[in-house]
This record gives structure tokens, C-alpha cells and sequence, in this order.
């Protein structure tokens, strides 16, 4: 039987640059027999056995993070100088799981009464199966891989076709840490009818997803017809408020970085950027500034900060925000960069662009953009710039920017975010997720450029 061919195609280039072969009906099928099986064994492996394989699998993928970096920058495209970081940052979040999974899995003491002895036991649920995007592969992969392998569960991985090395490549250095066989599998699809078939499997005891509402509300629906745990990660329209006591430069370098870093291909990236009337001006100047010294262009060049978007399907839909915005009366305020006016020839460049005079009536304000775009919108104060933050159908982290911390943790409280930061936007912090759905806070200076969101096979 002929099996599914999935081509990588390269964001700097828009040509191919590797094949995969998918999975026959009969291998999928097979996939959770095989985790079914090896559950029984490793379910009773103590845990020590396990945080000693999963230690070790990890200094293995240290010594490996240039070269995962390279292969980051082929196939999806960010810049080689910041590859080796997310496979670090990835490393610290899995180190913090293994400090705290002693604790988190023993037992529990129940409330205590004569003749009875009441506690509660943390047992693994079965084959779990991880569904994951490709804009922080490693990073998204060990915030579900790793708790379900210290809680003894088997893992069945499914990767996005934009980089399908890496399943590979954990697969490898967890075999070399000792991993048994059967604990760890993987496969490549693209089709939706396989993902819906395996999420509908009766072997498979718990799904998580990270991706796109869209694949989101596809695995929640392929799954509804059957008792199974599902925990999802989707899309965010992460918005900054910039009061009017901030230090202007300082916050307009920040703010540029958290919305354009990774070419804006963050669920928690800030896409949308509300600044009180008093310092509007003098904060898009800034802005301006700080653009002005970025370089735009291909991930192979170690000066280089913003590489390619993914691909010539996301360009075209960033590009249609920032016209619809601007045929609604916004403004380009992109400052002029030889890097933004001599853009590659080929791929899928974006220039980082800084948009004025926008309101809620523009897709770039309401819908997620998912690329390096900047929209500023200004505000008469704190009560309307938390009303239009809370004028979202998304919700997943929001930033306030002011020199009055204790008024910015007040306004945290108003804002409908899992995570609020004051004076800082997505950060890497190995406690922001621990566990297989999304652990959020609110409000606080602390959290992840980490919780990162993407989108199902989008090439």
C-alpha cells in the first residue's frame, strides 16, 4: 500500500529540502499496541531509573544543540545565531522537571481519621500522544514529553512536516540514554484522517496539542466522541500597554523584541501594542529607533536577528493584515534598513513592520498574526488600554510597561490573561509549564518565551 510523501520546503527558499515517508493505515494502527505493551514494563520502572535516562538524554541533546540549531534554520528558518538557545531553554525547563518530579509524584496523605489509612497515588495514565508545532520544537516537545516520561508513561510523537528532524533526533539520544524500546515512538503524517484516527484510538489514554485553534478544535472534535484527557495549547493575541510614566527607549527595545523576535512566530509573541496619548509619538520614534538596527535576512548569516517566516502561505496572510490595515486608514511607520529594502530574492521575508493609527476594527488588532508586525494603538488612559486588551477572543499572556510596578500588578488583575507580565514580555522560565496542559499565573513579572504555540502542518 502506497503511503503519504511529505516534502519540507525551505522558508529562505521556497524549494525543497527533504521528503519523509508517512505511516500505512496498518503501522498507525500498530503504534499504540507497541505503547501498550511497553507500558507494562516501564509504568513499574522506578522513577529513579527514569529521571537517570531522561538526565542523560538530555546532556546528549546538549552536546548536539549547534547542530540542531543548523537544522532549525534549514527547515523553519530562524536565524542559526538563536537555535542553540531554544534547545538550551528547552534543556533548563527539563532539568526543573526533573528537580521537581520526586515531589510531584509521590504520594499523597489524605485527610486522616482512626481506622483508616487514606492517601492518593500519582499513576500513569498510559500511551500518550504528543502532537506538536514547529516554531519551538524542542521547547514545546519537552513541556509534554518529558512529565509523561518521568510518570512512567509511553510517548507516541507526532511532528509538524516543517521539521521532522527532531522527533528524530530525541529518538536517538534517548535510545542511546537507555530508553527501552517501545516507550518513545514516532511517526510523520499530514493528513487530518490519520491524526483524527490515532486521537481515536482506545489505546491512546491522554492527547496533547500544541498548534493552531483551528487544529485545536480539529483533535478536541476528533476526540469528543470517547473518554479521553485532552490538553491543548493554541494561538494568542498577546497585547502590551505602555503607561505613561515608562522609561520610552528602554520599553520600545523591549516591546520590539517580544513582537519581533522569531519573526513574530509566537503564540506569546505581542502583536498588538496600546500606549498612553502623553508619550505616543515619542514611544513610535523609539520604536522606530530600534527597528532601524535590525537585520533582516538569511538564518545562515550569524548577524543576522529576523529570518524568513515559515512559509509563502503565513507572508501572504501577513501581508494581507498589514494591507487591510493600512486601506483602513492605519500608516506605515516602518523606519527606513538596507536590510528591509533589499530583501532576498527568494523565501519568505517580512519586514519587521511598525503600524500607527490602527483600531479594533482592523484584522491585525483582532485576528493573530503570527509574524513581525507592530501595530500601535493609542489610549487616553488605563481604563480604556485594559478594555481594549480585554477585547479579544484570545487570552494567553498580556505585558504592562510602567515605572509603578505596584500600579501594574493592580492592572494585571483586570487583564483576561492566563499570564500578565509587568515590565517584561515572553520569557524563558523553566517553572511556566510543568505539566502536560498549560500551567498559567496572573499576575507577575514571570514567565516563558517558551509557551510556544503553532500551527498543524502548515508548510
Amino acid at each position: 500500500m502506497s503511503v503519504e510523501v511529505l516534502t519540507t520546503i525551505s522558508p529562505t527558499t521556497n524549494e525543497p529540502i527533504l521528503t519523509r515517508n508517512g505511516v500505512s493505515q496498518a503501522e498507525l494502527d500498530e503504534l499504540p499496541n507497541v505503547a501498550t505493551e511497553a507500558f507494562q514494563t516501564w509504568r513499574k520502572t522506578p522513577l529513579a531509573d527514569r529521571q537517570g535516562i531522561v538526565r542523560k538524554a538530555l546532556r546528549l541533546l546538549a552536546d548536539k544543540k549547534d547542530d540542531l540549531a543548523e537544522e532549525l534554520a534549514v527547515q523553519m528558518g530562524r536565524p542559526v545565531a538563536y537555535g542553540g538557545a531554544e534547545v538550551l531553554t528547552a534543556i533548563k525547563r527539563a532539568d526543573y522537571l526533573l528537580k521537581v518530579s520526586d515531589e510531584a509524584l509521590q504520594d499523597t496523605d489524605g485527610e486522616p481519621e482512626k481506622g483508616f489509612k487514606r492517601f492518593i497515588r500519582k499513576v500513569p495514565v498510559g500511551p500518550v500522544l504528543v502532537i506538536f508545532a514547529w516554531n519551538y520544537p524542542y521547547l514545546i516537545l519537552v513541556n509534554s514529553l518529558i512529565p509523561a516520561l518521568l510518570a512512567g508513561n509511553t510517548v507516541i510523537l507526532k511532528p509538524s512536516p516543517q521539521t521532522p528532524t527532531v522527533v528524530e533526533r530525541v529518538a536517538e539520544v534517548f535510545a542511546e540514554a537507555g530508553l527501552p524500546t517501545g516507550v518513545l515512538q514516532y511517526f510523520h503524517a499530514g493528513s487530518p484522517t490519520q491524526i483524527e484516527t490515532i486521537v481515536r484510538n482506545l489505546k491512546v489514554k491522554l492527547v496533547a496539542f500544541t498548534g493552531s485553534v483551528a487544529g485545536g478544535l480539529a483533535v478536541q472534535k476528533a476526540a469528543a466522541d470517547r473518554i479521553v484527557h485532552v490538553g491543548l495549547e493554541l494561538g494568542g493575541k498577546d497585547p502590551a500597554y505602555v503607561r505613561a510614566d515608562v522609561d520610552v527607549a528602554w520599553a520600545a527595545g523591549e516591546i520590539v523584541d517580544g513582537a519581533v523576535f522569531n519573526s513574530g512566530q509566537s503564540c506569546c509573541a505581542i502583536e498588538r501594542v496600546y500606549v498612553d496619548e502623553a508619550i505616543h509619538d515619542d514611544f513610535v520614534a523609539a520604536a522606530q529607533e530600534v527597528l532601524r538596527g535590525y537585520r533582516l535576512g538569511s538564518p545562515f548569516d550569524k548577524a543576522t536577528q529576523v529570518g524568513p517566516v515559515v512559509s509563502r502561505r503565513a507572508r501572504e496572510a501577513i501581508e494581507a493584515q498589514i494591507k487591510d490595515a493600512l486601506e483602513r486608514g492605519a500608516q506605515d511607520a516602518t523606519p527606513e534598513s538596507e536590510t528591509f529594502a533589499n530583501l532576498p530574492p527568494k523565501g519568505n521575508f517580512v519586514k519587521p513592520t511598525l503600524l500607527t493609527g490602527v483600531d479594533h476594527g482592523m484584522a491585525v488588532m483582532r485576528e493573530e498574526t503570527f509574524g513581525p508586525v507592530i501595530p500601535v494603538m493609542k489610549v487616553r488612559g488605563d481604563a480604556e488600554a485594559v478594555r481594549l486588551m480585554n477585547d479579544s477572543e484570545f487570552g494567553l499572556t498580556a505585558s504592562i510597561w510602567t515605572k509603578d510596578t505596584e500600579k501594574g500588578y493592580e492592572l494585571a488583575e483586570e487583564v483576561e490573561a492566563g499570564t500578565v507580565f509587568v515590565n517584561r514580555a515572553d520569557y524563558p522560565s523553566p517553572v511556566s509549564r510543568v505539566s502536560l496542559g498549560s500551567l498559567t499565573s496572573r499576575p507577575g513579572p514571570i514567565t516563558a518565551r517558551g509557551n510556544e504555540e503553532i500551527r498543524w502542518n502548515e508548510n
